[in-house]
């Protein structure tokens, strides 16, 4: 039989060894973890490439209507204060005769509006005049 020190010694010995495997299947473990990640970074070294030349040449494109939209701006600036200019010219040629006209319209009809309202009114027709019309037959001439 084992004695007390040898006992204590075997008990101490499978500690140590289940200790030592429970390490070891931890550290196998976590070498499998680091290749997945060392193979996962290379998956996004050989995609980050491409990504970012599309990136670049988005970017590139985008700047280029950018610059055309800038020009375009410009170009609607531009006509805006020619049609400014427009407005201005045909305003000042065409309003002063316009507004003179129309108040000399306005004039001539309020003149012949009072000429019109000064006329004395129509006499009434006589009640026997009106009878013998309407038995006639004939209307109003």
């Amino acid at each position: 039989m084992l004695t007390g020190g040898e006992l204590a010694a075997l008990i101490v010995a499978l500690f140590w060894a289940i200790l030592v495997s429970f390490l070891a299947y931890a550290l196998l473990r976590l070498a499998r973890l680091l290749g997945e990640t060392a193979e996962l970074v290379g998956d996004l070294t050989d995609q980050a490439g491409p990504l970012l030349d599309d990136m670049a040449g988005t970017v590139r494109r985008a700047n280029e209507q950018l610059g055309r939209t800038d020009v375009i701006t410009r170009q609607v600036a531009g006509v805006t204060q020619n049609v400014s200019a427009v407005t201005t010219v045909m305003s000042t040629v065409f309003g002063g005769p316009v507004v003179k006209a129309a108040a000399f319209s306005y004039g001539v009809r309020k003149a012949l509006g009072n000429r019109a309202a000064e006329r004395p009114p129509a006499r009434p027709e006589p009640p026997a005049r009106r009878a013998l019309r309407q038995a006639s037959g004939k209307g109003r001439r």
